[in-house]
């Protein structure tokens, strides 16, 4: 009978075969595109925008000649890799919220400088660099250590930032006025330190390096194994009364991060003045609230801090046996981070995620993302490399 649950049912088939056939058919026009289809793929996926028809002649016989790589790297010559494609990668590592949708800022700019340039990447949470706009640029004004305007203006004017005459390369510590030896990478950028180092405790800023550089939150680091001997005074060993909240639950966090985010004790942002501020030799009032919470807890008398992690289950996060795993100040604690395992493979995955519109799913992915992340190493950490073989390898999605 031709009812109408019938009908329904036979409609439903029908649209799922066409579904099908549309999906079959786009995995074939993907499995037997030719070379000139990739190289418009790889060209899109990383700056958004089509070739002009001589790029796409360049890339093309690049692809044909088995050399995707540089058809890759002759992609992200063109301006929009940089000022849309890396300005959206970046942006959400600068904000508590992770929203994309934020002004160019100094943490962002040192970043895409740093891409530009192939800064080794591991130093981007301990070198002493800035990029800014040159000086002079129409609509631009000077930068300044206690605003943003200087960024937001490079981005409403559309400053070209793949160039190397009107986004230049300084330090941090020639305008910031953070000595060289206190500054951080992008830890200590102005848009950093108002996100994660304003009033609080400073552990924020330790957390989110922790998510955006080694893509480890909290919940996924806990090691309730470690001494907690180093934990602060405001955190309470008996949370609403109970011991055992804080025996299997607080110090899982708290024995590792506190010995390590001892490193920002000299460093605040100043909120009125709109800037970073680092007290050398002086610890931020800030590591000494709710000092009554457990009066026996560790008071922190400088910022010397410890990776505890090097032992027990975090040890698989890969800590360079080159580095002593203890040191004083940021600085030492951005080379520590910078030189695990895990941040080569943190950012190798951002970048194939970012470029292939997915995570690796299979064995033959892994494969992949490990194999560039060996690249990514013994390539003195060039992350527009990273994003040259991602986009190479996936030009046949």
């Amino acid at each position: 009978m031709n009812t109408l649950s019938d009908r329904r049912r036979a409609r439903a088939m029908a649209i799922r075969a066409a579904v099908a056939c549309c999906v079959l058919a786009a995995v074939s026009a993907s499995a037997y595109a030719g070379s000139r289809e990739q190289a418009k793929r790889i060209h899109e996926r990383l700056t958004g925008v089509a070739p002009s028809d001589s790029v796409l002649t360049a890339m093309e016989a690049n692809v044909s000649g088995g050399n995707a790589v540089q058809a890759a790297l002759t992609a992200m010559q063109a301006p929009s890799f940089y000022n849309v494609t890396l300005k959206n990668f970046v942006t959400p590592w600068t904000n508590r919220d992770q929203t994309v949708f934020a002004p160019l800022n100094d943490y962002t700019a040192t970043v895409i400088g740093m891409v530009r340039d192939d800064v080794a990447f591991n130093t981007v949470l301990s070198a002493d660099v800035l990029y800014t706009g040159r000086g002079g640029l129409a609509g631009v004004p000077a930068y300044s250590p206690a605003s943003n305007d200087h960024y937001a203006a490079l981005e409403s004017q559309n400053v070209n930032l793949s160039s190397t005459t009107d986004f230049v390369r300084t330090t941090q510590s020639s305008l910031t006025g953070v000595p060289a030896t206190a500054t951080a990478g992008v830890i200590t950028t102005r848009a950093a330190a108002e996100a994660f180092f304003i009033a609080g405790t400073n552990r924020a800023m330790f957390r989110f390096t922790l998510m955006n550089h080694l893509c480890r939150d909290m919940e996924q680091v806990m090691d309730t194994s470690r001494p907690p001997d180093r934990i602060r005074q405001d955190v309470s060993r008996s949370p609403g009364g109970d011991a055992r909240i804080f025996l299997n639950n607080c110090i899982g966090c708290h024995s590792g991060m506190d010995p390590m985010a001892q490193a920002f004790a000299f460093y605040t942002y100043d909120e009125a003045a709109g800037r970073i501020v680092y007290t050398a030799g002086t610890v931020q009032p800030k590591y000494f609230n709710n000092d009554d919470t457990f009066a026996f807890g560790f008071i922190t008398p400088n910022d010397n801090w410890e990776n505890r992690w090097r032992a027990g289950q975090n040890a698989l996060l890969g800590w360079s046996a080159s580095l002593p795993g203890s040191g004083s100040g940021a600085k030492s604690l951005g080379d520590e981070l910078g030189n695990s395992d895990y941040f080569a493979q943190c950012h190798v995955e951002k970048v194939f995620r970012n470029v292939c519109f997915r995570a690796p799913v299979d064995s033959a992915d892994r494969a992949q993302v490990g194999a560039i992340v060996s690249s990514f190493r013994s390539s003195g950490f060039r992350l527009k490399q990273v994003f040259a073989e991602a986009a190479a390898y996936c030009m046949g999605d």
